[in-house]
């Protein structure tokens, strides 16, 4: 019974991306990249980008509560995994398009809503099948044929609301962002489930992996849309939680999880550039996130931060989701010292400083 509820907190762990530096404590009289004319920021993945979607299931996997969101707009939790602002509402911000991005299974949600940008991530989601089977088991989330069923849905919404040529010009000029592939990796195969490791070695399973990651681009591309940006995996084996239960005494980072990753992403970034071939018009763009959270962990005191290894909620570094509540013995006073809210996923201020290195440097791939 004990394996059975540390797999439920544990299991849905999607994560990561990351950062390089930048003044996150700057303002700006106008947001940086307004110039370029996206219409509209939409996001697929898992909990790196969902912005509540959950909070609509009947799921243990949530961050309605405090103290997630305590430095979100009026300090309050929505069912991000964060302290506050996560990629997708970022990606929004620094573009000029709004403040924050609404999830898709909002029963409120305006037709404003819908022309700039909603988002179908679900946290707990993954590529793999059988993450799928054992979060059925323990959980409920949409998987990535949902997401995709429920863009499906999004499109006909639009299509009542601005007519067919309008919103057929909305798809195509979007920037669509994708995460997936952390819960696949780091939970199913290597943490939940070793017996996949019989079925596959590590090269099938990235392999596999990546095929659906694919076949999901080009769902998206035979939908309409032409301007995909997919993230890569960040060292996943660094991450508080992993470091705790598998670094040893001294919390090292668990290479042969950052290996899979790094199997991963060479794969992905090869598929992307035959995708790019494949698909006539189409803008793909590989979000490179390795090298940067890797960067940022070793030597976080260059970046402005005073703990890289550890989370600001909670004291074992293993909190997260229901685990990191209002019952929790610890949350740090200062979230901007930390590189990690929770004990898998990175403060607002990490990813801030992400948007802002990607949007530098692959903006003008979506162009």
């Amino acid at each position: 019974m004990k394996l059975f509820t540390l797999i439920k907190y544990f299991y849905v762990c999607p994560f990561l991306v990351l950062f390089y530096p930048f003044d996150v404590t700057a303002t700006f009289d106008e947001p940086p990249y307004k110039n370029h004319s996206f219409p509209a920021v939409i996001a697929f993945g898992d909990s790196i980008l969902d912005t509540g979607n959950n909070n609509y299931l009947s799921t243990i996997v949530k961050a309605d509560f405090k103290p997630y969101g305590r430095d979100f707009i009026g300090g309050k939790a929505t069912g991000r995994f964060c302290n506050g602002k996560v990629p997708s509402d970022v990606f929004l911000e620094y573009l000029g398009i709004k403040e924050a991005m609404p999830p898709y299974l909002d029963p409120n949600l305006s037709t404003e809503d819908l022309l700039t940008g909603v988002c179908f991530a679900s946290a707990g989601s993954g590529y793999d099948p059988l993450t799928i089977e054992l979060g059925v088991i323990i959980s409920v989330f949409k998987t990535l044929e949902d997401q995709l069923e429920m863009f499906k849905e999004y499109i006909g919404k639009l299509k009542e609301a601005v007519g067919e040529n309008r919103t057929a010009e909305i798809i195509a000029n979007s920037m669509l962002i994708i995460s997936m592939g952390t819960n696949d990796i780091a939970g199913t195969y290597y943490l939940l489930a070793p017996f996949r490791q019989l079925e596959y070695d590590i090269e099938n399973y990235t392999s596999m992996l990546v095929s659906a990651n694919s076949k999901f681009v080009e769902d998206l591309y035979l939908l309409g849309a032409r301007r995909i940006g997919i993230f890569s995996l960040s060292p996943i084996g660094c991450v508080p939680l992993q470091r705790t239960i598998k670094g040893g005494l001294s919390r090292e980072c668990v290479e042969i999880l950052n290996e899979g990753a790094l199997i991963y992403n060479a794969k992905l970034s090869t598929s992307i550039l035959d995708l790019a071939r494949k698909l006539p018009d189409s803008r793909l763009v590989y979000l490179e996130n390795f090298s940067q959270l890797h960067d940022i962990i070793i030597n976080h005191n260059d970046y402005g931060f005073e703990n890289g290894d550890g989370s600001c909620c909670g004291i074992a570094n293993i909190e997260l989701g229901p685990l990191c509540s209002s019952f929790t013995l610890k949350v740090c006073n200062d979230t901007s010292q930390y590189v990690f809210w929770d004990s898998y996923h990175p403060t607002e201020k990490a990813y801030k400083i992400l948007v802002k290195e990607i949007l530098d440097k692959k903006l003008d791939e979506f162009v």
